[in-house]
């Protein structure tokens, strides 16, 4: 019902077409394979396969960028499932409205993380030890408060960030600390232009999917911790 009412909301939106829906995380890989959307509404609790790893295959195979529903922003499923490769995420309980630009804004590329959500998020998402057998290849140990990625795993994450540039560095720290594009342009005294400019140069060297797997990505490889750069 809830589903059905969410799909009613987003065709009554101009330029929004729902093409498909999905009881279960199985049903929602098979569907995004036949039906290539933009952008994937996944919930987290659902039979057969969960939302957590529905967003880990679809986040590996397609081009479809996840938006969770989630009943709490602060729920502990929203951090494994940005790292499993989600996009963002939105309260079940947003108006229509919200949904609807919700969508448009990840359709677009960006993150739905408002820097001072980001913030909070990334407290949390550091001291928050994995759920046991739902951790991604590389990612924290199941169960260690803080635990980082194995040491290999680091080695390779460094080796990566030696293909940024000293200024593409300080972008992603930056990034990482939930800071806009505005705000990072007026700490390093360039246009906003420039920041976008090294934001996207970021992403592709680092072969990210978005503002918010570069934030992930910079505190699971250990540049940047809670408080400030590692």
């Amino acid at each position: 019902m809830v589903r059905e009412g969410i799909s009613v909301l987003l065709n009554a939106q101009p330029g929004i077409t729902v093409v498909g829906e999905a009881a279960n995380g199985r049903e929602a890989v098979r569907a995004v394979a036949e039906l290539s959307p933009d952008v994937v509404l996944m919930d987290v609790r659902m039979p057969e396969m969960n939302g957590l790893e529905a967003t880990r295959e679809i986040a590996a195979v397609s081009a479809a960028r996840v938006l969770i529903l989630t009943t709490y922003d602060l729920d502990e499923y929203v951090y494994q499932a940005l790292r499993a490769g989600a996009s963002g995420f939105l309260l079940k309980d947003s108006s229509a409205r919200q949904l609807a630009d919700g969508v448009r804004v990840v359709a677009a590329g960006e993150a739905l993380l408002a820097p001072r959500v980001t913030r909070r998020l990334i407290t949390e998402f550091a001291r928050l030890p994995e759920a046991p057998g739902l951790a991604p290849a590389g990612g924290p140990a199941a169960g260690v408060p803080g635990a980082g990625p194995p040491r290999g795993d680091r080695a390779a994450a460094v080796g990566r960030h030696e293909a940024l540039t000293e200024r593409e560095t300080e972008v992603l720290a930056l990034i990482a600390q939930g800071l806009s594009n505005v705000e990072i342009a007026a700490a390093l005294v360039v246009a906003e232009s420039t920041v976008k400019t090294h934001v996207s140069r970021v992403l592709v060297k680092l072969g990210l999917r978005d503002r918010t797997q570069a934030v992930v990505h910079a505190y699971e490889s250990g540049l940047v911790r809670p408080g400030g750069v590692s």
